[in-house]
């Protein structure tokens, strides 16, 4: 009789395994993803304007584009950009040489000159001004930009508008597929998103050849469109 214990003993150990492993499978599942847009017109621009300045000395080019972004300020200000809506963008000070072929087939650096550039970040809030404030700076010393990017101040409530429509969207997939395969759609096991944006849009190098023009320079806004993607995970009955 005990020879028969540790037997039972171990059928009592090892005979729950396979239901444990039972309730540890995952359920049937499916994945889908959903996309949804949304578009408005933007209420804000900003603007990357830079002055480059070039002299003999450091000081000189400092001291000359000092000038000319004190002047481009006081102009953004006159027409109503708020102090909140300015920033210091960068100031690089940058040696620029001529380099000399040498007949050992080197080549030797002369410096000819310092070159400072000073970059202003601003945000215009009327953006019917946008093209008079780009002419303006252009006129007092601006000779350099990096683009203008139209955005919104609170895109929230397109980004909900769009968030619904991409899970509207997934939903959809995943009920024409459960169709598809005769089955049933179950809970949602898990849900995420990711946010797409316009690219801002550059100003091109024209926009630097107007200062003293009769007109400002043509700008339109456009929309701005706000893409969702959603992936969600669905149990299958």
């Amino acid at each position: 009789m005990t020879r028969l214990l540790p037997l039972a003993l171990a059928a009592s150990l090892f005979a729950p395994v396979p239901a444990a492993l039972a309730q540890q499978a995952p359920p049937p599942r499916i994945v889908v993803m959903g996309e949804g847009e949304s578009a408005i017109a933007p209420d804000l621009a900003v603007l990357s304007l830079t002055v480059m300045r070039e002299a003999k000395t450091a000081r000189e080019a400092l001291d000359a584009g000092n000038a000319a972004m004190a002047a481009v300020i006081a102009a953004m200000k006159s027409s109503g950009v708020a102090n909140r809506d300015l920033q210091t963008g960068g100031l690089q000070i940058n040696p620029r040489y001529n380099y000399v072929n040498k007949p050992d087939g080197t080549q030797e650096g002369e410096l000819v000159a310092y070159q400072v550039s000073n970059t202003l970040s601003l945000r215009v809030r009327d953006l019917e001004k946008t093209g008079e404030i780009i002419d303006k700076a252009v006129t007092l010393g601006v000779n350099q930009g990096g683009g203008v990017t139209f955005a919104n101040e609170d895109p929230s409530k397109a980004l909900t508008e769009a968030r619904k429509s991409a899970v509207k969207d997934a939903m959809d997939k995943a009920r024409t597929l459960a169709e598809a395969a005769g089955v049933n759609l179950g809970k949602v096991l898990e849900i995420t998103d990711q946010t797409y944006a316009s690219p801002p849009m550059p100003i091109t190098a024209k926009a630097f050849d107007r200062a003293g023009a009769a007109e400002s320079v043509p700008v339109e806004a456009g929309e701005n469109s706000y893409k969702v993607q959603v992936t969600m995970t669905f149990e299958l009955k």
